[in-house]
């Protein structure tokens, strides 16, 4: 079985045929999704599809919605993380580095959600785009209890060991389909077996050859496919490797048919 450990079903993208959707990814053996929160005014959304059996969700506050977030929604999600036991995750949060005018807010968010995850000991699901150095020197100042997931990752070697020496595991989406990401490929056959997990990032982050399409979790096995022809491992492989990963890492109690 395969699990999609970052898609965004709770996007309006999906309302038109979430079903489908659902049953495209389980007809190629995705069985498990991992839904994070990215905005307050879509946390119902989030915690509605926390209601079913095969997705598991996070909440939290994404750089890339810096400028609807509110000083009020740091409260309101302390509040949401106490108020529902079945989310696992903070996040998505994290840095963006391409919106450079709100570096401040977004350092100001991306810090109160780490403490938050820490004081629950919860891990977190960190979008870090052109900054894995500023965001690894920083968890290494927290020192995270549960650890996270470093979401579509594309640095180096060097960096994905750093975030991986930190607890962390790094997310292999659709970047790893383009020919022109030699950094990435290098990073992705030099992890360990336990230092990835595959997703989608669905709707976005589209698949090479399906740019400007919408991306959806059944290309988790596209992804699987290209993982292992990089590492020189079978797929099945590949999705026990990243599967067990994800289970551990989220503390989803899924049993050998992904039920959870």
């Amino acid at each position: 079985m395969l699990i999609d450990a970052h898609c965004h079903l709770d996007f309006s993208d999906f309302d038109a045929d979430r079903e489908a959707v659902f049953a495209r990814a389980k007809n190629v053996d995705v069985e498990h999704f991992v839904v994070p929160g990215t905005m307050s005014s879509r946390w119902q959304n989030v915690l509605a599809l926390g209601k079913r059996d095969d997705v598991s969700i996070g909440l939290g506050l994404h750089p890339y919605f810096i400028e609807a977030h509110r000083e009020a929604d740091i409260e309101a999600l302390e509040r949401a993380l106490d108020e529902n036991d079945g989310v696992i995750a903070v996040g998505e949060c994290g840095i963006d580095a391409r919106f450079d005018d709100t570096w401040d807010q977004q350092w100001h968010f991306f810090n109160a959600q780490l403490r938050l995850a820490k004081t629950r000991k919860l891990p977190v699901i960190i979008h870090c785009v052109q900054a894995n150095d500023q965001v690894a020197k920083r968890l290494r100042q927290l020192k995270l209890p549960a650890g996270g997931l470093i979401h579509a990752f594309s640095g180096s070697p060097e960096q994905a060991q750093a975030f991986i020496d930190l607890g962390f595991v790094v997310g292999l989406g659709g970047a790893v389909t383009y020919p022109r990401a030699k950094r990435l490929h290098r990073a992705v056959r030099s992890l360990p077996d336990d230092g990835f997990v595959l997703e989608t990032d669905s709707p976005d982050m589209p698949l090479c050859g399906q740019q400007g399409e919408r991306n959806e979790p059944a290309n988790v096995a596209k992804v699987c496919r290209q993982v292992a022809r990089l590492r020189e491992q079978s797929e099945e492989a590949i999705a026990a490797a990243s599967t067990q990963t994800a289970a551990r890492l989220f503390s989803l109690p899924l049993d050998l048919d992904g039920a959870r």
